[in-house]
């Protein structure tokens, strides 16, 4: 009976670590599409009806902004080909509940090698078939990355 339940266990665990790496996955297919200004690839793990908002951190105050799918596929592939943009992702925490995720994740943002901005993303997901797609995001943005967990700014 033991070794019944150690093996659903792991098992189960196994189940979730698919899951969660098919997520990364997705999110990984868009921030390439990012990178590389191809809005068919990111369009390929979003969902039709994407949402988008931004929330700034700027001297005037905090802005949100939300933006149009549409606008912001043409901005990503307005990127002149000289202009290399990069997101890095710093970690992940993943919550799913069956066919529906939600993604936490820390980022910093480069412009040709250059700090631009940090914040967090915040994607909603749902399994479609056997792709996780974007459904919305919200993200965060200032220009001084906050300190870690422990440091003093």
């Amino acid at each position: 009976m033991k070794k019944l339940l150690i093996i659903a266990i792991a098992l189960c665990v196994q189940a979730v670590a698919a899951q969660e790496a098919d997520i990364k996955k997705s999110i990984g297919v868009f921030f390439e599409g990012l990178h590389t200004a191809d809005t068919l690839k990111m369009q390929s793990v979003c969902s039709k009806s994407m949402v988008l908002h931004s929330v700034s951190d700027t001297p005037k105050g905090i802005k949100f902004v939300d933006q149009p799918t549409s606008e912001f596929y043409k901005s990503i592939a307005s990127i002149p080909k000289d202009v290399k943009v990069e997101e890095r992702l710093l970690g992940y925490n993943i919550q799913i509940d069956g066919p529906m995720a939600h993604v936490w994740t820390p980022y910093e943002f480069y412009i040709n090698g250059k700090f631009s901005h940090a914040g967090v993303n915040s994607f909603q997901m749902f399994k479609d078939k056997e792709l996780w797609k974007i459904v919305y995001v919200i993200d965060t943005r200032r220009t001084d990355p906050r300190p870690q967990k422990g440091e003093k700014k």
